[in-house]
């Protein structure tokens, strides 16, 4: 409990990057449902229906945000500058190291979604989650594996400065496996195939289930789970103190 007062007062002062986070996905949630006729609302069959493509794809890109870009270069930063090297000489066991990172970090994803959910809601009616229940579970199991993808980066990164261009590496391509540039539904066969067994592009697809109402299929519940399993053990096998 200690670590993790301790490591959420670090990361309240360093606001610019939480507000980086938490702002750039909703800012582009609201230029583009202003900009683009027919963002957030469609008609099938004569009925108007909510776009669930983009909200869910924002929220990727804000987890992904996180995983690969921000929580790397906190804890490579840790042990360029020592931090670690001195916790090594305490009883704190790695896994308790990253768990408060994980945590954190979560706590971060679950605010920067719920304010886009809201501002979304308020800016042009954009419907929430309709499936909330499963919304959630989706939400903290997708988070927790995509977090513990960057937990394996920040692991591996040999230095401060290289933490981030290898977030980069592991993001762009999970950010188009996730739909964010090209929707799943429109991708070739075999590129979806890949899509479905990657950790980005099961989670995209159960968020935008669970957000237009349906449950999220069992096959991508199992692979993000499986996703979370082996790269959290990863993250604590290879975890390095200095």
């Amino acid at each position: 409990m200690k670590l993790l007062v301790m490591e959420t007062k670090l990361h309240l002062r360093d606001w610019p990057t939480l507000l980086f986070t938490i702002g750039l996905p909703v800012g582009l949630l609201i230029v583009l449902g202003f900009s683009i006729p027919g963002f957030t609302e469609q008609q099938e069959g004569g009925q108007r229906i909510v776009d669930t493509h983009m909200p869910s794809v924002m929220v990727l890109l804000s987890l992904l945000t996180l995983s690969c870009s921000v929580l790397p270069a906190v804890l490579a930063t840790y042990r360029q500058q020592g931090v670690l090297r001195r916790m090594s000489t305490t009883p704190v066991h790695p896994a308790r190291v990253l768990g408060a990172q994980l945590l954190i970090n979560l706590a971060v994803g679950t605010v920067a979604t719920i304010v886009m959910i809201v501002a979304g809601w308020l800016a042009f009616g954009a419907a929430p989650p309709r499936q909330w229940a499963w919304f959630v579970l989706v939400f903290l199991l997708g988070t927790a594996a995509l977090l513990s993808i960057g937990l394996v980066i920040a692991a591996l990164a040999p230095s401060a400065k290289s933490a981030p261009g290898i977030g980069s590496m592991v993001m762009f391509p999970l950010m188009f496996l996730g739909g964010v540039w090209v929707p799943r539904e429109v991708m070739p066969d075999a590129l979806r195939v890949v899509s479905d067994f990657s950790v980005a592009g099961p989670f995209a697809q159960a968020l935008k289930d669970t957000w237009g109402g349906q449950p999220p299929q069992l096959l991508h519940l199992v692979v993000v789970a499986a996703g979370l399993a082996v790269f959290g053990g990863l993250a604590v096998r290879s975890f390095r103190w200095e």
